[in-house]
């Protein structure tokens, strides 16, 4: 990120600002693989997840500019960013406008994160166009008047309190996994989602609690098997909400393969199967875990999560006509 400006810009007085030039600014954010696990708490009744990062994210570009009374945002549609470029202004007293474009390799409606990541990309636009460096909890907050968030202003595996918008606590790092995703179809409006009450029983609460302490203590030992088997119970337990089609076949072929486990977008339309990278035969597995779901209806794509040194070189991730691939 840089900023570039053609002309005088004070940020931070009690009066209206305005601008005389052009400044520039940009941000990114990452997306993340649905959760590791998501349910809700025992003892605060909260709902939470967890992230699991991935290389495909989204950019913004800011371009604040003299005379201009509004902000315009391209893609057209993406209009809570456009709300929250035009809230951070005006909470700065600037009276000015501007362009906000954003690109994203993260599909939308699939649970990916693919809004939050617009927002999170948007915040930091806005702020390095400023010459502002928001920290995340200053993201929060400025997202928390928008919509519930995944949690990736963060770097790295977090626990999130995603309704309220809140860090619950910092989870670590994994080295990178290979997912072979299986797409049904279809979008799913995480928002409306978030608004349904969970039915989730005391017995249910008791076992994710548990379950988020054993993911705690797998990710900070690095314990690939155990994070899959949480992965994999998590998404078994969402089966109360939102019934996953083919999720034995996957489950079958992640055996088939020797997957870590199986990670669900909990809130989306993607079901993956985590892979460890360093055997001998990843190739060999993740070939046969791929063509094995091509076999059912749906489209498969295949990602990559982060690990802790990913995102100084972030990874891309190609299309083709029925599947992703790395």
């Amino acid at each position: 990120m840089g900023t570039r400006r053609t002309g005088p810009l004070s940020v931070g007085t009690d009066r209206h600002v305005s601008v005389s030039g052009e400044a520039v600014g940009a941000g990114a954010a990452h997306g993340t693989f649905g959760e590791l696990l998501q349910g809700v708490l025992e003892g605060n009744g909260r709902d939470f997840l967890v992230t699991l990062p991935i290389s495909l994210s989204s950019t913004a570009e800011f371009r604040l500019t003299e005379g201009a009374g509004e902000v315009k945002v391209s893609p057209v549609h993406k209009r809570k960013s456009q709300a929250l470029a035009q809230r951070i202004l005006r909470s700065r007293r600037i009276d000015s406008g501007g362009v906000l474009t954003l690109t994203s390799t993260l599909p939308e409606g699939k649970g990916l994160a693919s809004s939050s990541a617009d927002l999170v990309a948007t915040a930091h636009a806005v702020g390095d166009c400023l010459g502002l460096r928001f920290t995340e909890s200053e993201i929060e907050a400025l997202l928390r008047e928008v919509e519930p968030s995944d949690g990736v202003m963060y770097r790295g595996i977090v626990a999130f309190y995603h309704r309220e918008v809140q860090l619950k606590e910092r989870l670590g790092f994994l080295p990178p996994l290979t997912i072979v995703a299986h797409d049904i179809g279809g979008m799913v409006d995480t928002v409306l989602f978030n608004r349904s009450p969970k039915p989730f029983d005391a017995a249910d609460r008791k076992k994710y609690s548990k379950l988020l302490d054993r993911l705690r203590e797998a990710v900070s030992c690095g314990d690939l098997e155990t994070v899959g088997e949480i992965s994999t119970h998590s998404a078994h337990m969402n089966s109360k909400i939102m019934a996953r089609a083919y999720f034995d076949d996957i489950l079958r072929i992640c055996h088939e393969v020797e997957g870590l486990g199986l990670v669900l977008a909990h809130s989306g339309t993607n079901l993956g199967i985590l892979l460890r990278d360093d055997i001998s035969d990843h190739a060999d597995r993740l070939s046969h875990a791929r063509k094995s779901c091509e076999a059912l209806p749906g489209v498969v794509s295949l990602y990559r999560s982060m690990g802790p040194h990913s995102y100084d070189a972030d990874e891309e991730v190609t299309v083709s006509n029925n599947s992703r691939g790395i």
